[in-house]
C-alpha cells in the first residue's frame, strides 16, 4: 500500500492587517478559484474572522484565526478561545507563529496546550516551527525543529486536521529565503520525525513552507521535496498576488 499523500494547502496569514474594506480582496480571490485544485485558507485579524466567513460563505476558501487561548473561557481579557473562532466561522487556526513566540513569550508547551484546545473545538491547527538566523548559522536547524515538533505537538492529535508550517524566522518578511536544498532538508527531516512519532498516517500531514514566498518563487518552492504548500504573509493581502501562488500550487 502506498503512503498517504498530503493534501495541498495555500494559506494566507494577514497578520495585523486589514479592515472591513479589505474583504473585497478575499471575495475576489474566491471568485478567481470557484473550483480550486488545492485547499485555500485566509487567516485575517480576529476582528475580520466573522465578516470574512460570512463574505466567503458558499465559496471554496476557508477562514482561520491567527491564535487561540488554551482555555475554553474565563478571565482572560483580550484573548479568544478556539470555540469562539469556530462560532465566528473559522475552520483553522495558526498556532506558535514565531511572532507570537517572540512578542508574547509563547513556549512549545503553550503551543501544545493551544493545539489540544483547537483540536477539541474542531479547528485544524497550523502549527509553526522555525529557527533563528543564529541557530541556522550555528548548524542547529534540524535539532531546533525536531525539539519544537516534539514539544509543540501533543501525543494525541487528529492527523487528518494537523498542518505544520516551517518558517525560518530570518526569512519572514525579509526577502531572504533558504536555498531549495535547505528547504528540502528541513521538510524531509520533519516528515521523517513525524512518521517516527505518529506512524504512516503522518505522511498525510501537509507540510507548508513560509518566509518571503511570492508568485515569482512559488513554483520552485512547491517542486521541492515534501513541500505541500505555503503559509504566506504579505503576498496574501492582495488577491492578485496570492492568486499567483495558488496557481503555482495547483500546477505543482
Amino acid at each position: 500500500m502506498s503512503a498517504q499523500k498530503a493534501r495541498k494547502l495555500a494559506a494566507g496569514n494577514w497578520k495585523m492587517n486589514g479592515i472591513k474594506a479589505s474583504l473585497a480582496e478575499a471575495t475576489a480571490l474566491a471568485e478567481m478559484f470557484p473550483e480550486p485544485k488545492v485547499d485555500i485558507l485566509l487567516c485575517p485579524p480576529a476582528t475580520l474572522v466573522a465578516p470574512m466567513a460570512a463574505a466567503l460563505f458558499g465559496s471554496k476558501v476557508d477562514v482561520g484565526g491567527q491564535d487561540c487561548h488554551m482555555k475554553a473561557s474565563g478571565a482572560h481579557t483580550g484573548d479568544i478561545s478556539a470555540e469562539m473562532l469556530v462560532d465566528a466561522g473559522a475552520d483553522y487556526v495558526i498556532l506558535g507563529h514565531s511572532e507570537r513566540r517572540a512578542d508574547h513569550g509563547e513556549t512549545d508547551h503553550i503551543v501544545a496546550e493551544k493545539t489540544i484546545a483547537a483540536t477539541m473545538a474542531g479547528l485544524a491547527p497550523v502549527v509553526c516551527v522555525g529557527e533563528t538566523l543564529e541557530q541556522r548559522e550555528a548548524g542547529e536547524t534540524l535539532g531546533v525543529i525536531r525539539k519544537q515538533l516534539s514539544a509543540s505537538l501533543p501525543d494525541a492529535v487528529d492527523l487528518e486536521k494537523l498542518v505544520i508550517a516551517y518558517e525560518p524566522v530570518w526569512a519572514i518578511g525579509t526577502g531572504k529565503i533558504p536555498t531549495l536544498e535547505q528547504i528540502a532538508e528541513v521538510h524531509d527531516d520533519m516528515r521523517a520525525t513525524l512518521v517516527d512519532r505518529y506512524g504512516d498516517g503522518a505522511n498525510g500531514i501537509p507540510l507548508l513552507y513560509g518566509g518571503s514566498v511570492k508568485p515569482g518563487n512559488a513554483a520552485e518552492i512547491f517542486a521541492t521535496s515534501n513541500v505541500d504548500g505555503a503559509l504566506v504573509g504579505g503576498a496574501s493581502l492582495k488577491a492578485a498576488d496570492f492568486s499567483g501562488i495558488v496557481k503555482a500550487l495547483e500546477e505543482a
